[in-house]
């Protein structure tokens, strides 16, 4: 991909995530917001940036406008999750879920084969960090993919992000059978192809 686009490229994980160092249970969208511009800061620098965000990341690459506006030349979204900790998780809580998260200061989620950890500080530092009601202007590409089968984030959030754009070229691309992490080699040519397009 980068020898056909002459495009850089640049992944990251968070504090917490993947083989990064650190506890997820110390981190927040505010911090991990942070650590993100930092790296985009130290290694793009001037150059022009096309973000990619899936679920959460998503939600950090919103984040990256108010920094990078001028450089943000296109933006792909994989099962956009922004605003995910209150909407899909705190409202959800039962009674006895808010008492004990505020209690012990976090709770143990289980979601398929996984359980996470979430902390009070991390519900109450996504509030600080809401972005569906901000209006961004810029001319740029926008395309947010999401999968049918989908069962962390509904396809309503991508929905929902390409409201956020006033003036952007924006397509909503639904992808049938389609999971929340879109990984599968099929999947993963496709998100290449919608990438492309943003590029040209």
């Amino acid at each position: 991909m980068q020898k056909e686009t002459k495009w850089g490229f640049s992944h990251l994980n968070t504090t917490g995530h993947g083989k990064s160092s650190g506890k997820f249970t110390d981190g927040n969208i505010s911090k991990w917001t942070k650590e993100t511009t930092q790296i985009i800061k130290k290694i793009v620098k001037k150059n022009k940036i096309i973000l990619i965000g899936s679920s959460m990341g998503a939600w950090i690459s919103l984040n990256q406008f108010k920094y990078f506006k001028k450089q943000i030349n296109g933006f792909l979204g994989i099962g956009s999750a922004p605003e995910f900790l209150e909407r899909l998780m705190w409202n959800k809580f039962s009674k006895k879920m808010k008492e004990e998260i505020k209690k012990i200061g976090i709770i143990n989620l289980k979601h398929g084969d996984y359980e996470y950890p979430i902390t009070f500080q991390l519900i109450k530092d996504g509030r600080k960090n809401k972005v569906f009601k901000k209006k961004i202007y810029q001319n740029i590409k926008i395309t947010m993919v999401h999968g049918t089968k989908d069962k962390s984030v509904p396809i309503n959030y991508s929905r929902k992000v390409l409201k956020i754009f006033r003036n952007a070229k924006k397509k909503l691309v639904i992808v049938k059978n389609g999971d929340h992490s879109l990984s599968s080699p099929r999947w993963l040519n496709l998100l290449k192809k919608e990438l492309k397009l943003i590029i040209s």
